[in-house]
């Protein structure tokens, strides 16, 4: 198969880094099933930009995972590149937050993650091989308050997606992760200004990041020029986490 050819799947491709991130894929050609929840208008936007489809997936059920993964599967034959790139958040202080927050957030961000993995890696090792991408959170390496339960679950991203590339590797499966820090994208570009301003006057670089810069690091994880990289988390952050 043609570089031009291959076929991606994001989730959380609506909005945030997930739009980003199918929208430079599209870019390079690549046919891209846009994975959304509830944004299905959004979807359809990015899917319009190159050769996608705007794709509804909910990674917190598994019959929906099942159906969207093997409905792509039945379309294009394989699936080359998986990212996932969803992710929600409850913000409270842990005290004060009550459970089902930690289990909503865990379910969704990293047993979601889980669904998507275990929906292609067949496939991939079936095809002789693939990348899988996970989108952490600088959450996972620096203490964020008011986020155990996100930093926990993007945690979690990052020791499976070691895991993961260990069993995977010999069958020809790079698995990586991006950490990004403080990117004007998402939640992030959601909160106060005045807020913004003082958090990003933290970043060594001195400012947000792009979600574009995200999505070139996606980019190269998920191409052949990271044909040698398994197992490695990929910060984006500015220097934020120094």
């Amino acid at each position: 198969m043609s570089e031009a050819r291959r076929v991606a799947f994001v989730t959380g491709a609506s909005r945030g880094l997930g739009r980003a991130i199918a929208a430079r894929l599209l870019e390079d050609g690549l046919r891209v099933a846009c994975g959304y929840h509830r944004e299905e208008a959004a979807a359809r936007e990015v899917a319009r930009a190159g050769d996608g489809e705007a794709i509804r997936v909910d990674v917190t059920s598994p019959e929906s995972v099942r159906d969207a993964f093997a409905g792509v599967l039945a379309r294009e034959g394989r699936i080359d590149t998986l990212v996932c790139a969803h992710g929600v958040t409850r913000d409270a202080l842990f005290a004060m937050a009550p459970e089902r927050d930690w289990l909503e957030v865990l379910d969704a961000n990293l047993t979601g993650a889980m669904r998507c993995a275990r929906a292609v890696a067949r496939p991939m090792i079936g095809a002789g091989g693939g990348a899988i991408v996970l989108v952490a959170s600088v959450a996972a390496i620096r203490a964020s308050p008011g986020q155990a339960g996100y930093a926990a679950s993007k945690g979690g991203l990052l020791s499976f997606t070691k895991t993961l590339a260990a069993e995977l590797g010999p069958r020809g499966v790079r698995v990586n992760a991006v950490v990004p820090g403080l990117i004007d994208a998402g939640m992030v570009k959601r909160m106060d200004r005045r807020r913004r301003d003082e958090r990003a006057a933290h970043v060594p670089l001195g400012r947000l990041g792009d979600a574009r810069e995200v999505a070139e690091a996606v980019r190269f994880l998920a191409s052949d020029a990271a044909s040698y990289v398994t197992g490695h988390a990929l910060v984006v952050d500015g220097g934020l986490s120094l």
